[in-house]
Parts: C-alpha cells; sequence; structure tokens
C-alpha cells in the first residue's frame, strides 16, 4: 500500500496571516518614537530660541528620560498583573498626548511638562510591546520580531535628523511634535486586531502602585538631577552629580535583578549587559562627530556619515540574528558583539591622529554599530527565554532601565569629565570621553560570558 508522506509542519513567519497586522503595527509605532526622538533632537535648539526657553534645555531632554524610568516599572508591573494591553495603549495615550502638548505649547515651560509626560507614555510603550511579543509570538519567531524592533531604531536614524531640520528650516518646529500623532494613530489601530488575542491574558491580583513604583521615582528624581547637574559647571555641577550619582546607586538595585551588579549567572547579567553595551556605544557615539568636525575638520554632513554607516551595519546585524539555526549560542553571539564594540570604539578614537585617514574611523564605527545590532536582539530574547510568563514585564522593565539608568549616567558623567578637560587638552578629553566607554564594554564581554545559567 502506498503512503503519502505528510508535508513538513513550518512555523509561521512574522509577516504571516495570523501575526501580520501586530507586527507591522508593532514596528510602525517603535519606528515613529524612534523618529520622535531623534527629530525632536534636531530641533530643540531652535524650540528653545523659539520660546526663549534655554534655561529649561537640558530638563528639555532629562524630563522625558527620568519620567521614562517611572512608566517603565509601572509597565512592568501593570503587564505582568493585567497583560500589555491595558499598558500599552495608555502609554500610547501619553505619549501622543505629551506631543500634542509639546506642539503646541505656548512656553517653554509648557513643552517640558508635555516632554515629561510623553516620557511617561514611552516607558509604558516600550516594556509592554516587549511583553506583547512574548506572550503572543512563538519562542521560534523572537529572534525576528526584536531584530525588525532594532531595524524600527536604527532606520530614522539615517533619515530623521535630516528630514527634521528641513522642517525645522522650511515650516515650523510644532510639525516635528505635531506630525508623529498624526502618523501613529493609523498604525495603533492596525495592531488592535492582533492585540485582540489578549484577552487570553491571565489577570492576577496585586497593586500597581507599590515599592517598586516608588523607588522608580526616586531613580527617576536621580536621572534628571544627572542630567541638569551635567550642565551646569563649578560647585553646583558637583553637588548636583553627586546627588544624581547617589539616588541611582541606591535605588537602582533595587528596580533590577539581584545579583546585576555582581554579573550574576543568567538574568542578572543579560539585565547588566543591556545597561553596558548602550552605555558603551552610545557614550561615545555623542563624541564622535563632534571630534570629527573640531580635530579634523570635516563638515556636519560628513560627520555625520559615520553614524549612517553604523546605523547600517547595527541593521545588517539585526538582520543577521533574526535568521533561524545559528552555529552560536546566544552567550557566544554577545561576546562576538560586545569585541566588536570593544574594537570600533579603539579604531574610532585613532583618527584623533590626523595621520589616520578619517575612513579608518568610520569604518572602524560601523564595527561598533554591528556589535550593537547583534547584542541587543539577542539579550531582548534572553529576557523573555529566563522569564516565567508572570514575570515578563518585570523583567523587560528591569532590562530597559539598565539601559536608561546607564546610559543617563555615563552621558552626564562624561559630558561634565569632557567639558572640564577640553579646555586644558583636547586630545586628552576625548581619550577620557572614548575611554570610559571602552571600559564599559570590556566589563561587557565578561558579561556575555555570564549570560548563560549555570544549571545549563
Amino acid at each position: 500500500m502506498t503512503t503519502t508522506a505528510e508535508p513538513p509542519l513550518t512555523t509561521p513567519g512574522v509577516l504571516s496571516p495570523q501575526y501580520r497586522a501586530l507586527t507591522i503595527g508593532m514596528v510602525a509605532l517603535i519606528t515613529l518614537v524612534a523618529f520622535e526622538n531623534l527629530a525632536v533632537t534636531t530641533a530643540m535648539p531652535t524650540v528653545a530660541q523659539a520660546l526663549d526657553g534655554l534655561y529649561l534645555y537640558a530638563l528639555a531632554f532629562g524630563g522625558p528620560l527620568a519620567s521614562g524610568v517611572v512608566g517603565m516599572v509601572i509597565s512592568g508591573t501593570w503587564s505582568d498583573l493585567r497583560g500589555p494591553t491595558r499598558p500599552l495603549w495608555h502609554g500610547t495615550a501619553w505619549f501622543l498626548g505629551g506631543l500634542v502638548i509639546a506642539g503646541v505649547a505656548p512656553s517653554m515651560e509648557v513643552l517640558v511638562v508635555g516632554r515629561i509626560i510623553q516620557g511617561v507614555g514611552s516607558g509604558l510603550v516600550t516594556v509592554a510591546l516587549y511583553v506583547v511579543v512574548g506572550q503572543l509570538y512563538p519562542a521560534i519567531l523572537r529572534p525576528k520580531i526584536f531584530a525588525a524592533f532594532a531595524t524600527g531604531w536604527v532606520v530614522p536614524s539615517l533619515v530623521g535628523p535630516a528630514i527634521a531640520g528641513l522642517i525645522v528650516e522650511h515650516t515650523s518646529w510644532r510639525i516635528v511634535f505635531l506630525a508623529v500623532p498624526v502618523l501613529a494613530i493609523p498604525a495603533v489601530f492596525v495592531m488592535r486586531p492582533g492585540l485582540a488575542r489578549g484577552d487570553r491574558y491571565d489577570v492576577r491580583s496585586g497593586r500597581l502602585w507599590d515599592r517598586q513604583a516608588l523607588w522608580a521615582v526616586a531613580a527617576a528624581v536621580g536621572v534628571g538631577v544627572l542630567n541638569f547637574g551635567g550642565q551646569e559647571h563649578g560647585l553646583l555641577q558637583l553637588a548636583l552629580l553627586a546627588v544624581g550619582l547617589a539616588a541611582i546607586v541606591i535605588f537602582a538595585p533595587k528596580l533590577l535583578p539581584r545579583g546585576t551588579f555582581a554579573l550574576g549567572r543568567g538574568l542578572p547579567s543579560v539585565v547588566a549587559l543591556r545597561g553596558l553595551v548602550a552605555a558603551a556605544g552610545f557614550g561615545a557615539e555623542v563624541f564622535l562627530p563632534l571630534m570629527l568636525t573640531r580635530e579634523r575638520g570635516l563638515s556636519p554632513a560628513i560627520a555625520g556619515l559615520v553614524l549612517t554607516v553604523s546605523a547600517l551595519s547595527w541593521t545588517l546585524a539585526s538582520w543577521w540574528r533574526g535568521r533561524p539555526n545559528h552555529r552560536f549560542s546566544p552567550a557566544a553571539a554577545l561576546q562576538v558583539g560586545m569585541v566588536a564594540v570593544v574594537l570600533g570604539i579603539g579604531i574610532a578614537v585613532l583618527t584623533l591622529d590626523p595621520e589616520v585617514p578619517v575612513l579608518v574611523g568610520i569604518l572602524g564605527w560601523s564595527l561598533t554599530g554591528f556589535g550593537m545590532g547583534t547584542v541587543f536582539p539577542t539579550l531582548s530574547v534572553l529576557v523573555l527565554e529566563y522569564s516565567e510568563r508572570a514575570e515578563q514585564g518585570v523583567n523587560s522593565s528591569a532590562a530597559q532601565l539598565s539601559d536608561s539608568l546607564a546610559t543617563a549616567t555615563v552621558l552626564a558623567v562624561g559630558g561634565s569629565l569632557f567639558a572640564a578637560i577640553e579646555p586644558h587638552s583636547p586630545v586628552t578629553a576625548y581619550l577620557v570621553a572614548f575611554g570610559v566607554p571602552a571600559v564599559l564594554a570590556l566589563l561587557g564581554v565578561q558579561a556575555a560570558r555570564r549570560t548563560t545559567p549555570s544549571s545549563r
């Protein structure tokens, strides 16, 4: 008797009919959040001048960064207790509402309020989206969706600043804030059918506003003070930096898994590595265009090319990590990625020497982009893999908190050190500015080795 072989079962892709709308909506929302962040950075000098609010310039950036810490913690708890749908919708409303307030602001004070509201919404949304992936996508598809998320952050860096600059120059800076809500609303409605499956979420008892939330507020205050202090000078700067660092050192450990600062095996090292790679990459990146324009005489457009090249390599690495059946274990991929970050920083700083071609630094920095594109999606997958279903929100929140707190600390401290040293020795200032991130990246190589639990 002849038998007909059963066709092999295949796993639907992230763009298969059952996931397509949800995937497109989430990636579109992530892309718009990323575009807004980059566009506002470009437009803010014009905004501050138009509203006569230069004295609040630093708070316009530090405010949403600080309020986002609170949003992340609340979103993590909320997602675990009630599922991620509600914090996602509330976060989107807060984010868009903050943008509208900022876009119509008659004064810099009102704009800062809008930015703070926007930060809460951003924190709610980003954590909730990670939990959506953990609860609605099978494990085999998570690398692909996180790779798409990473691309959603990177692609706006290619065009966002240029588009924002043209908008500010030829129309009005208010459009930078008001255009995003118009585009985000369709993305939200696209997601609704896919999120309807969230009715399966378990509902557990518990309070959203608990000690974790209070600690988050205290850490957020520390982030805000740290960012504000980084813009000041003299004794006031030292005092503010000390207060901000103290708040972060005291309260951050209460918001992260036990053993994070000791690089405990498994989840603690995963969370620690998220902070290390973000602080290393972004902490060095802010000084690279400055170095190329001031020390090598490049135009801002040519100096910005280095960021474009790293964005492309980040996208390539994210695509690579999203492919199935990797020969590298996650820990090995993380080590490769962190070594690439170290090498990229080291090669880029060589362009301080006038004898070293600038092209060497640009290509070297692409290694950093490749390393970060390798590490970020891998860590996102591991956070969900190492989390029980009821802890996906809290642990996703911890990973993103580690990112925000570490980056804010390094940017504030690194910027202050650079400003203090640069008038006396520019070369030394740049070596310090790049040296601190390089040390963090080296520490990240060690953390990557400890991301595998001891039981494995």
